[in-house]
């Protein structure tokens, strides 16, 4: 898809929930569309509705009206079967809590995406080292997480995330476990990678610092866009 044209589509988006008898409404009414190779953050407090509308655009929950498109897939339509090969294919997902699965090495964790795409042991655990060199723990290839700390677990979610070169990467809340120093590299690794492969990044938080490494800063309030600007304007 190119530079300039638009990588997710959202129309008349609305999400409700039933809570007992009565019925919340975490998203009205969204309208948004997100470029290719964009950073784009969606900022918000919590209770905002900003987790919400990162699960629909994830496609882990389905709207109640409107529909959701990522490329030329209206992912709203899909069946849960079909969505987990497209997030399987096209996404990737980067989690505040790390969410490496303990019993496996850094190593075998970040080759985890390529397993589902079919790709033989040998070769999805060398691009797996490759990719950990890239992000600083080539010399953690063999440790689990119980042995990195917590800015090296989430090197190696970086490294997870990006493996299979998706189109869109989710960044839920990445550094909220992390002090500022390593805060600051991480998002400056993640962002050098989007620039590098013009990827789309999806970052989610409450933090104002976090959202001036976005393009665009997306803020809602009551699940409703209240702002929408570039970074220079975002105060």
């Amino acid at each position: 898809m190119s530079e300039n044209r638009p990588i997710i589509s959202i129309r008349n988006l609305r999400k409700e929930y039933s809570m007992g008898e009565e019925t919340v409404i975490a998203l009205k009414n969204i309208n948004l569309e997100i470029m290719q190779g964009e950073i784009l953050c969606i900022f918000g407090t919590s209770g905002s509705g900003k987790s919400t509308l990162l699960n629909q655009l994830a496609g882990m929950e389905r709207p109640t009206l409107g529909k959701v498109r990522i490329g030329h897939c209206l992912i709203s339509h899909l069946h849960e079967n079909e969505l987990a090969l497209f997030r399987q294919q096209y996404l990737g997902f980067i989690f505040q809590a790390y969410n490496l699965l303990p019993t496996m090495t850094a190593t075998e964790n970040v080759a985890l995406p390529l397993l589902f795409r079919g790709i033989n042991k040998k070769q999805r655990e060398q691009a797996a080292r490759k990719m950990l060199e890239r992000v600083g723990l080539g010399h953690r290839l063999d440790h689990y997480p119980k042995q990195m700390s917590g800015g090296q677990q989430q090197r190696a979610g970086i490294a997870r995330a990006f493996i299979h070169h998706p189109a869109v990467i989710f960044a839920d809340e990445p550094t909220g476990n992390l002090d500022s120093k390593t805060t600051q590299e991480i998002m400056t690794m993640i962002t050098e990678f989007a620039r590098k492969y013009n990827q789309t990044i999806i970052l989610v938080t409450h933090d104002p610092e976090m959202a001036a490494y976005a393009d665009r800063i997306i803020t809602l309030k009551d699940g409703e866009i209240l702002r929408d600007v570039k970074k220079e304007n975002f105060i």
